[in-house]
């Protein structure tokens, strides 16, 4: 499609801005999203959709994450996501509670944006809470 101004973190190639079909070909609901691309290092990163502040589609929802990144970020968000989704808290507070939890600002707080091992650590916060809550982690 095009490249851009976003490098990739493991060769610091310039990333391509593809479409959700090139990424998931057999998910017709994602064809028509954004994404950055570096496809030797099989990095890629979804884009935040067009308007509401965000520009033209092309700004990133995070970091490039190779196959490694994209299972910690997911489990992160597995471990981290019932905390606000099941009624404990509203979104940005649990956003709060973690950024305090993990030593870091507020601003710094979005898996997105988060390395394997700073998942890691969330994986692990979250579970503690969720256990302490009677839930399942």
């Amino acid at each position: 499609m095009m490249t851009g101004a976003v490098k990739c973190p493991y060769c610091q190639s310039q990333a391509e801005l593809v479409t959700g079909k090139v990424i998931y070909p057999h998910r017709q609901d994602l064809h028509s999203l954004n994404f950055w691309r570096c496809a030797p290092c099989d990095a890629y990163v979804a884009c935040h959709k067009p308007g509401k502040g965000y520009g033209d589609g092309s700004r990133p929802l995070g970091r490039l994450a190779n196959g490694t990144l994209r299972r910690a970020k997911r489990d992160a968000h597995e471990a981290f996501d019932p905390i606000w989704k099941l009624g404990g808290m509203k979104r940005k507070d649990a956003y709060v509670w973690l950024a305090k939890e993990l030593g870091i600002g507020v601003d710094e707080c979005h898996i997105g944006e988060f390395d394997a091992d700073m998942c890691c650590r969330v994986v692990g916060i979250s579970n503690s809470r969720n256990r302490r809550l009677g839930r399942d982690p």
